[in-house]
C-alpha cells in the first residue's frame, strides 16, 4: 500500500495539494474500493449460482429481468431495500437488530485482510491468518444470537445446530492452518503467497487441502452441511423472523463470505495472486512502456479472482449434487474422521520439515 500511497501523493502534487491532505484523502479509498467490489461481486455471485443450479438441474434459471436475466439480482436487491423491517413483540430487540449488522461488518473486515495483489493489501499483518480465524468466528456467533433473540423455536434449533457445526469444523481447520504455518514459517498471508512462487502448497499438503475444503463448505453453511438454515426442516433457520434490509444483510453476508473464503483457499493452496506458470503476461506485453508496467497488479488480481471462481464453481457443484446430511452424520464426519486425519496430516508435515 505504500507504493500506491506515494503515487497518489505524487498525483495530488500536480494540483498543489499538501502531502498531509493527500494521506488523509487516501486512507478511506481502499475501504471504498473493497466495499464497491464486494457489492458488485455479491450481485454477480447470486446470478452465477442461480444460472449454474439451473444448468445442473436442467432448468432455465433467471431469464426474465434483463437480457439473459442479468438484472434479476439487481431487482431482488431493490425489492429487499423496499421491504418493511418487521418488529417482533417477543424478540430481544437489541440483539435482534445488532446481530445482522455485526455479522456483516465482520465479513467486510475479512475482505480487508485478503492480499489482492502484491501492493493492495489493506491489513498487512504478520499474524494475518490468525486475525482471519478470529474475525471469521464472529458471523457464526451472531447467527446464534440472531436465532436466540428471535424467540422462535425453529430459529433457536437452527442456532444450536450452528454452534454444534462450528465446534466440529473448527478443530480440523486449526490443525490444517498449523500445517501451512509449519511449511511456510509465517502467518502473513502475503508471505504465504510468495512462498508458493516455486510450487503451490496443494502439492505438498494435498490431504490438508481436502480437509480444509470440506470444512470450508461447513463453515459457509452450504449444502450438504446447511443444518442451521435447513428450509425443509426449520422454515429458514436462524433468520426465519428477519425481513427487509436485516434479512438482506444475512443474505449478502453469505455470498460475501463465500467469495472471501474461496479467496483464502486459493491463497493457502493455489498461490493466490501468482500466475499459474510463474510468467506474467503483462511483463511480456508491456515492454518498455512506463504506464503498462502497472498492469501486473491488475493481472495478479485477475489470477486471484479466476482461481476463486473455479473453487466457487466446485462448491456450487457440490450443492447441486449432494443431499443434506443429518446432524449425526455431520458430527461423525468431523469428529471421527476429519479431526484425526488433520492431526495425522500435521504430524506428517512436521516430520517432513524435520
Amino acid at each position: 500500500m505504500n507504493f500506491l500511497l506515494c503515487k497518489f501523493i505524487e498525483l495530488l502534487k500536480n494540483f498543489n495539494i499538501p502531502d498531509s491532505i493527500g494521506i488523509l484523502l487516501f486512507l478511506p479509498l481502499p475501504f471504498f474500493v473493497i466495499i464497491s467490489f464486494l457489492i458488485i461481486t455479491v450481485i454477480f455471485l447470486v446470478l452465477f449460482e442461480r444460472k449454474l443450479l439451473g444448468y445442473f438441474t436442467q432448468r432455465k434459471g433467471p431469464n426474465r429481468v434483463g437480457v439473459w436475466g442479468i438484472l434479476q439480482t439487481t431487482a431482488d436487491a431493490i425489492k429487499l431495500l423496499c421491504k418493511e423491517n418487521i418488529e417482533l413483540l417477543s424478540a430481544d430487540k437489541f440483539l435482534f437488530t445488532l446481530s445482522p449488522l455485526v455479522a456483516f461488518s465482520a465479513i467486510i473486515i475479512l475482505w480487508c485482510i485478503i492480499p489482492y495483489n502484491s501492493e493492495f493489501n489493506m491489513i498487512n499483518s504478520s499474524v494475518g491468518i490468525l486475525i482471519y480465524l478470529i474475525v471469521s468466528s464472529f458471523p457464526m456467533l451472531f447467527h446464534f444470537l440472531a436465532g436466540y433473540s428471535s424467540n422462535n423455536k425453529y430459529s433457536i434449533i437452527g442456532s444450536y445446530r450452528a454452534l454444534a457445526l462450528t465446534a466440529s469444523y473448527s478443530v480440523p481447520v486449526i490443525f490444517i492452518i498449523l500445517s501451512i504455518v509449519c511449511i511456510t514459517r509465517t502467518m502473513n498471508l502475503n508471505k504465504i503467497v510468495l512462498f508458493q512462487t516455486s510450487y503451490w502448497l496443494i502439492f505438498s499438503n494435498f490431504l490438508g487441502f481436502i480437509i480444509f475444503y470440506i470444512s470450508s463448505i461447513a463453515k459457509l453453511n452450504r449444502c450438504p452441511f446447511d443444518l442451521s438454515e435447513a428450509e425443509s426442516e426449520l422454515v429458514c433457520g436462524y433468520h426465519t423472523e428477519y425481513s427487509g434490509m436485516r434479512f438482506a444483510m444475512f443474505f449478502l453476508g453469505e455470498y460475501a463470505e463465500l467469495f472471501v473464503m474461496c479467496m483464502l483457499i486459493s491463497i493457502l493452496f493455489f498461490g493466490g495472486y501468482l500466475p499459474p506458470f510463474g510468467i506474467y503476461l503483462s511483463n511480456i506485453l508491456s515492454g518498455n512502456c512506463s504506464l503498462c508496467r502497472y498492469l501486473i497488479y491488475f493481472e495478479q488480481t485477475f489470477w486471484l479472482i479466476f482461481k476463486t471462481l473455479i473453487i466457487i464453481f466446485s462448491i456450487i457443484w457440490v450443492r447441486a449434487t449432494l443431499p443434506r446430511l443429518t446432524q449425526k452424520k455431520v458430527l461423525e464426519l468431523f469428529w471421527k474422521y476429519l479431526t484425526p486425519l488433520s492431526i495425522v496430516n500435521l504430524i506428517i508435515i512436521i516430520l517432513m520439515r524435520i
